[in-house]
């Protein structure tokens, strides 16, 4: 099996095919990804909330992408897997955007990064993808600038705000994007963008004209259980059957229902006169 690259990217942008994109983690959820066949992983700093039990992304470090980026690596053969730049690992300078997105794709595996911003972190792309790093950008609401922002908000509401996304859009793609993520962004500014890069957008709350969506694993699996968010839904109560599996299975321990014989091993104790060698022993004979 083949891993997807850049260029099949780009042809299902040129050819109009929608593209799918999912978060992993770990090398479970990565592999029935693999199974399904999606074609873009994103190793997401969202790993802070679904996984880490943070508040937001902003306390996952560069340690925690490699890491998790490594496992989604070992458990899928096909997509094309990129990985999350963290809060500060890549906006103090050039060097530090270059060493990040260095380890995350010697150390993690991946096969591009992404980073979040338009006008600010242009220079950091031009170096990114100079280094020969595949780099995706992410505009609209930038959940590492959460505090600034105010909170969760639809961003490019009024022309002002419009107009500063489509130019960090454009100004992304120039410095040598492959890709820009648009995180909630009213769906008309959204089309606007896409017909205007020759890169592929990827929408999340951004309506249905984005080139691709991303959503979080965790959000479309029901496994989200204090909140999902409005541009999320909800294909799957994979939530629901673990917490009934769960309950089953301490019932069943605390009635001494399990484990029974099925899943028991018994002792073939020797009758006197039986002739058993140690092989016998070894290998439970």
């Amino acid at each position: 099996m083949t891993r997807n690259t850049i260029r099949d990217i780009r042809a299902m942008k040129k050819s109009g095919a929608p593209i799918t994109m999912i978060t992993a983690y770990d090398y479970t959820a990565a592999r029935l990804i693999d199974e399904a066949g999606v074609p873009l992983i994103l190793v997401g700093d969202s790993i802070g909330q679904t996984t880490l039990g943070y508040e937001n992304t902003i306390p996952v470090t560069v340690d925690d992408i490699v890491s998790a980026t490594a496992a989604v690596i070992r458990g899928n053969r096909s997509a094309f897997v990129v990985a999350d730049m963290p809060f500060m690992s890549y906006q103090v300078s050039r060097e530090d955007a270059l060493r990040t997105a260095g380890r995350l794709i010697k150390e993690g595996g991946a096969q591009a990064v992404k980073l979040e911003g338009g006008s600010a972190v242009v220079d950091s792309v031009s170096a990114i993808t100079s280094a020969g790093i595949a780099c995706m950008g992410h505009l609209g609401l930038t959940p590492q600038s959460v505090n600034q922002l105010g909170g969760y908000r639809v961003q490019g509401r009024d022309e002002d705000g419009a107009r500063q996304i489509i130019e960090d859009a454009l100004a992304l793609q120039d410095a040598g994007a492959f890709s820009v993520v648009l995180e909630l962004v009213p769906s008309e500014l959204a089309a606007e963008i896409t017909e205007a890069l020759d890169i592929p957008t990827i929408g999340i709350g951004a309506g249905s004209e984005c080139d691709g969506q991303v959503q979080v694993f965790h959000d479309i699996m029901g496994l989200s259980l204090d909140f999902t968010p409005r541009h999320a839904k909800k294909f799957a109560e994979v939530g629901d059957l673990i917490i009934d599996a769960l309950g089953r299975y301490m019932d069943e321990v605390e009635h001494r229902e399990f484990p029974s014989d099925a899943q028991s091993v018994r002792a073939q104790r020797p009758q006197a006169g039986d002739n058993v060698t140690e092989l016998d022993v070894a290998s439970g004979n």
